[in-house]
């Protein structure tokens, strides 16, 4: 049963993220991304839809928010408010595994255990896969070498860190790292499918379950419909596939044009799969904010319990903080790049720094702020010399359409170092690149040809600026380093 790699590597990623969850066992959730997702499939769970802020629910919330019932129309405080705010899936993914456990508090562990099995450990398996598609084994001593790639990729992933931990959350990155990777390895799959004839459709299911697969990643979040559109267009014309396209995207508006109408059918207008772009976009061109997620103007749009009132405010409230310091657009779009690739340290800061975990010697505080950041540091360095292997090719340009267009999204709208964690992946399998092939083969590219020149000098520059964004990053946070690692470092009290 266990013979192939595949299925060894599944068993050691699942076993290394149920330790942590077994630990865990009686944590509750802790933020407000958390509570809502819970509410949702608590309601879901329990017969009532798609709804959030039950009366209840209202009660447990009052000390940080002042609800604004006014602006909803015939509330009911046993059922709460029909909502579009977050994207439907993780929520009846919650709501399945509540349907199975009850809703008691033993609920948070049923699901922390349900995701390590089925959303986690999958992972290193899916990862393993997509590096065989991305980088295809060659013949003789090349394909041992590339078995090694595929295997130190999986073995990466399996093992790291920040994944590991990821299944305490109640959180979308849940299904949504899973259902990417899975959406990107079908894709590579059509590479293989010759042309599609309109008898044998059936026989083309790659291209069916890719359409099904994006589908479901928008429906987790949403954040990934350019990838989407991109892929579409990748098929039709890197594949040359026309009826290839038209089968993933009409599998794709399948699936989510349930969803579009529900909600547009909710707020009386075409409306999309979420709401929460205003008040992204709000946090994200704020005054007084960095382009991060930060807490305090966090909250003012929340008590607007209307989503299309409130994904309203939030747009044009951007769009007046843009208009009033247009010199702050390019600049903050600077700063979420350097957020989204920044040291994974935030989770840590918080959970520490608020004394959910209690105190930690220096000692060994050190060395777990050394295992959650340095693996990030090493194979992302790694992968940005990784950028120079790749060549004009349909697989390639398929990777290098989902990095831009998953990117830039969160460098103009909001951006956190947990967006990238999507992307560790695919940054596992160019890192594993390099590390088994060594720098031989950028020699060769920078001597083959003059765009061989380009990707290595481009590769290095990014190498560069990733190390010189990490250093700019802790000299600005140099006081809360300190302060967090000080003797009351558990009680700084850090806002997430």
């Amino acid at each position: 049963m266990f013979k192939s790699f595949a299925s060894r590597i599944f068993i050691i990623a699942l076993v290394l993220r149920l330790i942590p969850v077994i630990l865990a066992r009686g944590l509750g959730i802790g933020l407000d991304d958390m509570f809502q997702y819970d509410m949702l499939a608590r309601s879901l769970a329990g017969g009532h839809g798609f709804r959030w802020y039950a009366q209840s629910d209202l009660n447990q919330l009052a000390s940080f928010v002042d609800f604004d019932l006014t602006s909803v129309k015939d509330y009911d405080p046993n059922l709460g408010i029909p909502t579009s705010f977050r994207a439907p899936l993780y929520p009846a993914f919650l709501a399945l595994v509540y349907f199975f456990s009850g809703t008691g508090f033993s609920r948070f562990f049923a699901a922390r255990i349900a995701q390590a099995v089925f959303l986690g450990a999958p992972l290193a398996p899916l990862t393993y896969w997509v590096a065989l598609r991305l980088f295809p084994l060659p013949l003789g001593e090349g394909r041992v070498r590339g078995e090694h790639v595929a295997r130190i990729s999986a073995w990466i992933v399996a093992a790291y860190p920040m994944l590991l931990v990821y299944p305490l959350g109640l959180g979308t990155e849940n299904p949504f790292f899973v259902l990417l990777l899975a959406s990107f390895f079908f894709l590579l799959k059509t590479i293989d499918q010759p042309n599609v004839d309109k008898k044998l459709i059936i026989h083309h299911s790659s291209f069916i379950i890719s359409g099904f697969f994006l589908a479901l990643t928008t429906l987790t979040r949403s954040v990934i419909l350019p990838f989407a559109g991109l892929a579409i267009l990748w098929i039709w014309f890197a594949n040359k596939q026309k009826r290839g396209a038209m089968l993933v995207a009409v599998a794709f508006a399948l699936t989510i044009m349930p969803w579009i109408i529900r909600n547009s059918l909710l707020h009386q207008k075409l409306t999309g799969v979420e709401t929460s772009m205003g008040y992204n976009l709000y946090l994200g061109y704020h005054p007084q904010g960095n382009g991060s997620f930060f807490f305090g103007p966090s909250l003012d749009l929340l008590p607007i319990l209307d989503d299309a009132e409130r994904d309203k405010v939030g747009t044009q409230k951007a769009i007046e903080f843009i208009k009033a310091q247009p010199e702050r657009f390019l600049p903050l779009a600077v700063n979420r790049l350097g957020f989204f690739f920044g040291l994974e340290k935030r989770v840590l800061m918080y959970f520490y720094g608020n004394d959910i975990i209690g105190y930690i010697p220096l000692p060994w505080l050190l060395t777990i702020s050394a295992i959650l950041l340095l693996p990030f540091v090493f194979i992302s360095v790694l992968a940005a010399l990784g950028l120079s292997l790749l060549r004009w090719k349909p697989e390639h340009i398929l990777l290098g359409l989902l990095f831009v267009s998953y990117i830039l999204p969160h460098v103009f709208i909001l951006s956190e170092d947990r967006f990238h964690l999507a992307l560790i992946p695919y940054i596992a399998i160019l890192a594993s690149q390099v590390w088994v092939n060594g720098f031989a083969p950028l020699r060769v590219h920078w001597e083959e040809s003059r765009m061989g020149k380009t990707m290595v000098v481009f590769a290095l520059c990014v190498a560069l600026l990733l190390l010189t964004n990490w250093e700019l990053e802790l000299t600005r946070d140099a006081d809360k380093i300190a302060q967090l690692l000080s003797p009351t470092g558990n009680q700084s009290y850090f806002p997430y």
